[in-house]
């Protein structure tokens, strides 16, 4: 009898994104099918009483329908839907946890921080190309917020939610993003990420020789527009971006217009307007943890969830954070 499949549809800030998968003979995580759309139900989060609007809802019901469809022919015997930080920081995020139970049937569950990023560490443990590592960081990098974690010995040691999101950061500091972004939005931004990591608690305490792993969008974009640039494959890149990389990316994308930027291989065109504040934001973080890189990853939250859901498998992780 063949194993299990389960669905999740991981609804973010900016993308709402489905995983089918099952359980592997060795214990892993097996993707069957991904897809992801943007929706960006986040729109205004950055305001002092974030709300969803009612544009926002309606993409955001549009996309959840188009992934519960999609991931209807495997026949999945558990489909879960889980919001992240757009929902849970919206003041009428239980109202749109109604909407999408009365639209499709299916209960969302609203994670907390620390739920998200556990669950994002869950996922890394999938990724057998991370297997020889020991001491880590983990950050993913979404619309609303930027998940932090540190791992030693493969056990999750600090984990932190930093409100840093790109789409977040975007509507505070860059005033007109159809133009070029300007050094000094690069600045504040960067300011304002030290500013979050300082009074997080959260701390670059592994050894010197630990590394970053990116799990989120932003890395695997930049990974995408690398190799594009190229000519070549995203699977035969080097899964290391460097800082010199991101550097580069955001001198160049920075520079441009949001119609040029929409027009850059390999970056999604509804991403063009937050994605140099997201470099931005990336390497903010890098020059804190003093990293050469993020290793990029895409094993995250969605498949923290799928192992949650497929039972004995992954070891557990430690809840501390």
């Amino acid at each position: 009898m063949s194993a299990p499949i389960a669905a999740v549809i991981d609804i973010g800030s900016n993308s709402i994104k489905l995983l089918v998968a099952q359980r592997t003979l060795d214990g892993g995580v097996a993707p069957l099918a991904v897809r992801s759309l943007d929706a960006r139900i986040s729109a205004g989060i950055s305001a002092a009483e974030p709300r969803l609007t009612d544009e926002g809802i309606v993409r955001g019901l549009d996309a959840i329908r188009m992934l519960l469809e999609a991931a209807a022919p495997f026949a999945p015997v558990r489909t879960v839907l889980v919001a992240t930080s757009a929902v849970r920081d919206a003041h009428n995020g239980a109202a749109f946890r109604e909407h999408v139970q009365a639209a499709t049937g299916h209960e969302l569950r609203i994670l907390t921080g620390d739920e998200e990023a556990n669950l994002i560490g869950r996922g890394l443990t999938t990724d057998t190309a991370l297997h020889g590592l020991q001491d880590f960081y983990v950050f993913d990098l979404g619309g609303g917020s930027l998940e932090c974690l540190a791992f030693r010995a493969r056990q999750i040691e600090q984990a932190r939610s930093l409100q840093l999101g790109c789409v977040r950061l975007t509507e505070r500091f860059v005033a007109d993003p159809t133009r070029p972004l300007p050094p000094s939005a690069v600045a504040a931004i960067g300011a304002y990420t030290r500013d979050a990591f300082q009074h997080s608690g959260f701390t670059f305490s592994l050894p010197a020789e630990a590394v970053a792993v990116g799990t989120g969008g932003t890395v695997t974009t930049a990974r995408a527009i690398l190799a594009a640039h190229e000519g070549r494959t995203f699977e035969s890149t080097p899964a290391l971006v460097t800082v010199e990389q991101i550097h580069e990316l955001l001198r160049w994308l920075g520079a441009m217009t949001l119609a040029e930027r929409q027009q850059v291989g390999a970056l999604p065109p509804a991403r063009a307007d937050i994605f140099p504040t997201a470099l931005a934001t990336l390497l903010a973080t890098a020059e804190l943890g003093r990293f050469r890189g993020f290793i990029n990853s895409v094993h995250n939250l969605r498949y923290g969830v799928a192992d949650e859901m497929l039972g004995a498998g992954t070891k557990q992780l430690s809840d501390e954070s």
